[in-house]
């Protein structure tokens, strides 16, 4: 008590000085935070522009710093964007373009943060894409796989049939030729095969909140009470990045889309909500991916009866990104079915989901697709049961205007083999036409210094068929691309394949960019790049230590989708 009062004088100086230095703190940093804000606001740079065309051209040049831009209506932001915007229209590398048909004959305002005046006034208007008469013929486009005008794309989203349209939704950066600005690009399709690039479906809402993957839906019997027509809406799931799962949606086609006031549906710590209807259960479900401290990466599923309210139900440990659940037919027969889940990396399995919780069958997974094959998706409500599959093309397109490409269509099957039940992937039967006028076939013995050949064509579908004698690998050159079954091994390139009866098929999808590669009817499917892109030769079929059989091998000649363009 004594010596609490001795130091109370002392303890008051001290805490005053301490309190001053404080304030004047206080002062000197909001001070100083003000000022950097005016900095920051005279380094913004702004540019009114009277809407007069179809699109805004903006140049970009890969590598250039990043600036960001908005694009404002009435004072505010409607489109939020970065990109490597280029010094000059000179130094442009590739237009990207902003449609310009949502706002009529408005006056816009652009203000970008890290550019310059010139910068800025490089950004023109036109009723056409600098470029476009090259657009589908570049050197290293696919040419009967789809991909974008320009820009970077990564997963499929929103795979749908509707109204005899096939819809393929994607991940798309259209201001850049790398990851970013995640939106909803759009493509349709009549028959799987020939795509037309459509408008962007979903924008980002916000600069940080952008649309990353999910599913789509048709609400048939309108649960959601969202339909204003005659024909069933089609229902977008996706993630927002700011806010958590969302949904919208339209009633144009899948042309546009209406946000639901509710969003978001789910918030969660995790992203890509896959929505099926379970007939069984009478109800909508989504599996989406989720993560957590307790629980690691996994798949949780949710019920719904309205799609607007939902219910978690379970959790899947094991699973990373873009689920996706599907009822498939034991060898055809419809009265006997099992259910297969799995994730980005396409690893699968097997066993029963009542609508609530998925069981497996066995211990462990089971790999279909190897190589650079990434976050595929199944279409929705395809007619006759169908199961088609599309999955990303992770192969880079270097000095192009686009970047990455997807699969083309695989039909999905459950077979029995020796292992067990195993999924099954064959191209879609709409192949055909792209047939060309040139097919030839061959057959015989072979020798290792005595192959089989045929003429190469630059896009061609290749079979071949194999029965070993003695022989210690057999396989495909094609155009100086070499493809080798390891028959000791029992491997594709690689990926793990048994033999039947000593024999092995081997199919080859050749584009100008990259190869899929079906090994026994689609028992595994590789998805790779081409080590020489474009070039044309021979197609040879070899034996290497030892004797083989060679029961066909088949050259049909594919279509470019893009020729009548």
């Amino acid at each position: 008590m004594t010596v609490r009062s001795r130091f109370t004088p002392l303890f008051f100086l001290c805490f005053t000085i301490l309190l001053c230095f404080t304030i004047l703190g206080t002062i000197f940093s909001a001070t100083a935070l003000n000022a950097a804000d005016a900095k920051d606001e005279k380094q913004l740079v702004r540019r009114s522009i009277p809407l007069e065309a179809k699109y805004l051209l903006i140049p970009i040049q890969n590598g250039a710093p990043s600036v960001a831009i908005d694009f404002q209506i009435d004072g505010e932001p409607v489109r939020q964007f970065d990109c490597e915007l280029a010094s000059t229209a000179d130094d442009a590398d590739f237009w990207s373009f902003l449609d310009l048909a949502p706002f009529g004959d408005k006056t816009a305002t652009l203000v970008a943060a890290g550019a310059s005046d010139d910068q800025l006034a490089a950004i023109r208007q036109a009723d056409s894409i600098p470029g476009n008469q090259k657009f589908y013929r570049e050197a290293l486009r696919p040419q009967f796989h789809f991909s974008q005008k320009l820009g970077w794309n990564n997963d499929p989203n929103g795979m749908v049939y509707h109204d005899g349209k096939w819809h393929l939704y994607f991940q798309h950066n259209p201001y850049g030729w790398k990851w970013g600005n995640m939106h909803w690009g759009h493509a349709v399709s009549d028959d799987l095969v020939h795509w037309q690039q459509l408008p962007i479906a979903i924008y980002n809402k916000a600069r940080g909140d952008y649309a990353f993957s999910g599913g789509a839906m048709v609400d048939e019997d309108n649960t959601a009470g969202w339909q204003t027509g005659d024909e069933p809406p089609i229902i977008a799931s996706w993630t927002s990045t700011g806010r958590g799962e969302c949904l919208a949606y339209s009633n144009d086609g899948g042309r546009t889309f209406t946000e639901y006031e509710g969003n978001p549906v789910v918030k969660h710590q995790g992203r890509d909500p896959k929505i099926i209807w379970h007939e069984g259960a009478g109800q909508w479900v989504m599996a989406v991916y989720d993560e957590s401290k307790e629980e690691g990466k996994t798949i949780a599923f949710y019920s719904s009866p309205d799609l607007k309210q939902w219910t978690l139900q379970s959790k899947l440990a094991g699973y990373y990104e873009c689920p996706e659940i599907l009822e498939l037919p034991v060898e055809g027969d419809e009265e006997i079915t099992r259910w297969i889940v799995f994730a980005a990396d396409g690893q699968y399995a097997i066993g029963s989901f009542d609508g609530k919780r998925f069981e497996p069958d066995h211990e462990g997974k089971h790999r279909l697709h190897h190589g650079n094959y990434y976050a595929s998706q199944i279409f929705s409500n395809a007619p006759d049961g169908r199961k088609i599959q599309i999955g990303w093309a992770r192969i880079g397109m270097p000095e192009m205007p686009f970047n990455q490409t997807f699969s083309f269509p695989h039909e999905l099957s459950l077979r029995n083999t020796q292992d067990g039940l195993r999924m099954f992937a064959e191209p879609v039967q709409e192949i055909e036409k792209l047939y060309g006028r040139s097919e030839a076939s061959a057959a015989g013995d072979l020798f290792p210094e005595k192959p089989i050949s045929l003429p190469a064509k630059e896009l061609m579908d290749v079979e071949a068929t194999f029965r070993f004698d003695d022989a210690k690998s057999v396989g495909l050159d094609i155009s100086g691309e070499r493809i080798v079954y390891n028959i000791t091994e029992e491997k594709l390139e690689g990926a793990p394949l048994a033999a039947t009866d000593s024999e092995i098929t081997i199919r080859v999808l050749v584009d100008r960019p990259m190869l899929e590669i079906i090994g026994s009817n689609g028992r595994v499917v590789i998805t790779q790049p081409r080590k020489h892109p474009g070039q044309r030769g021979r197609v040879v079929a070899f034996a290497e230590g030892g004797e083989a059989e060679l029961l066909e091998l088949s050259v049909r000649q594919l279509d470019s989708i893009w020729q009548n363009r």
